[in-house]
């Protein structure tokens, strides 16, 4: 298995506005555990697990998975809610929202509760190191799924957790998604295995705030590594229903909110998720 090329070449832009039709995807359905959901698979390489934000794989978390696959990884990019490569209007959105927000697989409102669906993430891992090779696999979670990278370490084939403005518990800004138990083994494994957990956020993120960050530093230590950017980084233009209407600030570092011009720092920060991804995943380290 050869290591991932080293930059991103990129692939042709396809708007972000409309419907994208993910045929640059192969969809695949997988059983693990009894429940089957339907996987977008696209490129080759090491596998890197794209999980998308609410209201679910819109043009922007395709684009980031573009990035992702151009970058000399296989990106493979669950659907958990939402309908896959649309843009919803305000009112679908919302009702995707809350209709996550109760399901027991997710349980939004409770904090330090066991997810079902990170099982079915850890399961899913295993599948794709299997399939696809290479050290192991990166797990990068956005939002709503932000924490469930972090879940995954739980999985020895995932090395390269990323986590993306999580946002779960939804009613307390100060808590953990995680029960205390997974974050003390997810901790041991970080030091055993000399590993450590990216994390973005922006500094006026009323979903992902300054104290959840705290709280992982406080869980994790220094193998926790925070970055937070200014808010005045975050894109404010073309922005979808969901995030003019419901989320109304900066919140989405790689997708919604990103501004793809060089120099930009929400297009450092996809760089340096993408050479984070290359360190851990890549077939020899690099001194």
């Amino acid at each position: 298995m050869p290591s991932p090329s080293p930059s991103p070449s990129p692939s042709p832009p396809r708007p972000l506005t409309g419907t994208d039709p993910l045929d640059d995807f192969t969809p695949r359905v997988f059983d693990i555990d009894g429940s089957a959901r339907t996987v977008h698979v696209s490129g080759a390489g090491p596998a890197v697990i794209v999980m998308p934000e609410m209201p679910g794989i819109s043009p922007h978390v395709a684009r980031f998975a573009r990035w992702v696959r151009d970058a000399g990884f296989t990106a493979w990019v669950p659907s958990l809610f939402g309908r896959d490569g649309a843009v919803p209007g305000v009112e679908e959105a919302v009702a995707i929202f809350r209709r996550a927000c109760v399901a027991a697989e997710f349980r939004a409102l409770a904090a330090g509760q066991p997810r079902p669906i990170a099982s079915w993430l850890r399961g899913l891992a295993r599948v794709a190191h299997a399939e696809c090779g290479g050290r192991g696999v990166g797990a990068i979670g956005m939002c709503f799924t932000g924490n469930f990278a972090l879940s995954m370490m739980l999985e020895p084939a995932v090395l390269a957790p990323v986590l993306c403005q999580p946002s779960l518990p939804l009613d307390d800004a100060a808590a953990l998604d995680s029960p205390a138990a997974e974050l003390a083994a997810v901790r041991a494994r970080l030091e055993r295995d000399d590993l450590s957990v990216r994390a973005w956020r922006f500094a006026g993120d009323r979903f992902c705030t300054a104290q959840r960050f705290a709280a992982y530093s406080a869980a994790l230590g220094d193998r926790f590594e925070p970055r937070v950017l200014p808010d005045a980084a975050a894109n404010r233009r073309d922005l979808p229903p969901f995030f003019a209407h419901v989320v109304r600030g900066p919140h989405s570092v790689v997708t919604v909110h990103l501004v793809d011009q060089a120099g930009h720092p929400t297009l450092a920060a996809r760089d340096e998720i993408l050479a984070f991804l290359r360190h851990r995943l890549a077939t020899t380290r690099p001194a």
